[in-house]
């Protein structure tokens, strides 16, 4: 069983990924932004993190760099969960520090598929 973060300002996201996280049998941890998020991830030690994009405080861009570049959580796969589905947001998405990015509504299968890839072996 894995220790997973989920960041979302939206209750109903995360309530739904939390459903689908916790079906596969893992621990789930929340946060309701962005600062919330690195917090959390710091304090925590999650062992994967799957983070919204737009959110007050700090945006999931900037906690995905936040959290990539401390030495402490430098080694959490962070997948990125968002409605901005452009390239140029995958791209830069990726060039924060995220492992994947996953588009919004998020299609159960493909998450599942992503979270099972990014998960540490244990």
């Amino acid at each position: 069983m894995a220790r997973i973060l989920i960041v979302d300002d939206s209750p109903s996201q995360l309530v739904g990924i939390k459903r689908i996280v916790e079906k596969l049998g893992h621990q789930t941890i929340t946060a309701d932004d962005g600062a919330a998020g690195v917090e959390a991830a710091k304090r925590e030690v999650p062992d994967l993190i799957l983070m919204d994009v737009v959110m007050p405080n700090l945006n999931g861009f900037q906690a995905t760099r936040s959290i990539s570049k401390d030495a402490k959580t430098s080694h959490i796969p962070i997948i990125l969960v968002t409605t901005k589905d452009q390239e140029t947001d995958r791209v830069w998405g990726i060039r924060q520090g995220a492992k994947a990015y996953v588009t919004k509504p998020v299609n159960e299968s493909e998450l599942v598929e992503t979270i099972n890839k990014l998960l540490p072996a244990a």
